[in-house]
């Protein structure tokens, strides 16, 4: 995947005015987080909410709609005078991918915002890191800790860790972050200035600071970390993925099923890859109703727990 640069709406919206009409161009409803807690309420009926901004424009429209007709609590969402985040995502024929997100103008929720009331009743607190948002998130995590939430945080990009990880660091180091996903490529740049540098290196990295460490490996599956514990669990669905959009954010999706459910660490990296494994059958990070219903046929063979309303 080439890293994304981020554009102004301007550029944004030339590269769409240049693409063909038979380009296949889909508008969806999106972001990690979004992706994430969008995944964790269709296909595995655990309540979500969403605290985030959205802009007076029809991507702004789009974004609410999707997550209220998907079940996710919007009570939290904001409703701000100005543009929506958006990212343009190209795919070739073999699935690579360019990404060029458009942020810097983007509403955003400020940090002062936030109140306790916001995180009231959660179990956890599903969290990206992002530089622009870095003082959102001591604020959030804060908040969330206070109402005693567990923390997750994805590592974003290998860019993201490569720029700033002084400050992903002192994150880590609070002791604040619970669970903690990273890919390949993310793990291997934060342990770019060690000797050993493999995916293994980093887990063990990782699981210094956080109760659970994960680092997906695309189509070599996962490797997961909790105590002395150590798993490595295949990935699951084609070995060539139509679009990897997603792909991590779903894993995260069956992961934080598994451990809201109490499955065990393998259990956990086996629902994440059914998950993740489902969104790269089709374009986009939204898992389709029929691939949702390969995924629970996935959990079955492999005898894993059903989500609730799938066992009434």
């Amino acid at each position: 995947m080439e890293f994304p640069v981020n554009v102004g709406i301007e550029e944004l919206d030339y590269i769409l005015s240049e693409l063909k009409e038979d380009s296949g161009q889909k508008t969806i409803a999106g972001g990690s987080v979004a992706n994430t807690i969008r995944g964790l309420r269709t296909s595995f009926a655990i309540p979500a909410a969403i605290i985030a901004a959205y802009g007076d424009d029809r991507q702004g429209n789009l974004f609410l709609k999707n997550m209220t007709f998907n079940g996710v609590n919007v009570s939290c969402l904001r409703k701000k005078k100005g543009h929506t985040a958006q990212c343009i995502c190209l795919v070739d024929h073999s699935g690579n991918r360019t990404m060029r997100p458009c942020l810097s103008n983007a509403v955003k929720v400020q940090a002062h915002e936030l109140v306790r009331e916001d995180f009231k009743g959660s179990k956890w607190l599903v969290l990206r890191y992002a530089i622009l948002n870095l003082e959102v998130i001591q604020a959030a995590i804060s908040l969330a800790k206070q109402e005693g939430l567990l923390v997750s945080l994805d590592l974003a990009s290998f860019e993201m860790v490569r720029k700033f990880k002084a400050p992903l660091m002192k994150l880590l180091e609070s002791g604040n972050i619970d669970l903690c996903f990273a890919n390949e490529d993310e793990a291997t740049e934060l342990l770019r200035d060690e000797h050993n540098a493999d995916p293994v290196a980093a887990v063990e990295f990782l699981a210094k600071y956080c109760k659970w460490a994960v680092v997906t490996l695309g189509h070599n599956g996962c490797i997961a970390k909790h105590g002395k514990q150590m798993v490595r669990v295949p990935a699951i669905g084609e070995a060539k993925a139509i679009d990897a959009t997603g792909a991590g954010d779903l894993f995260a999706s069956g992961f934080l099923y598994g451990m809201v459910k109490g499955l065990s660490l393998e259990e956990c990296c086996k629902v994440g890859a059914c998950s993740g494994g489902s969104v790269t059958r089709s374009l986009g990070g939204e898992v389709t109703l029929e691939n949702r219903q390969w995924m629970y046929k996935q959990m079955q063979i492999r005898d894993l727990r059903m989500p609730d309303v799938l066992c009434k």
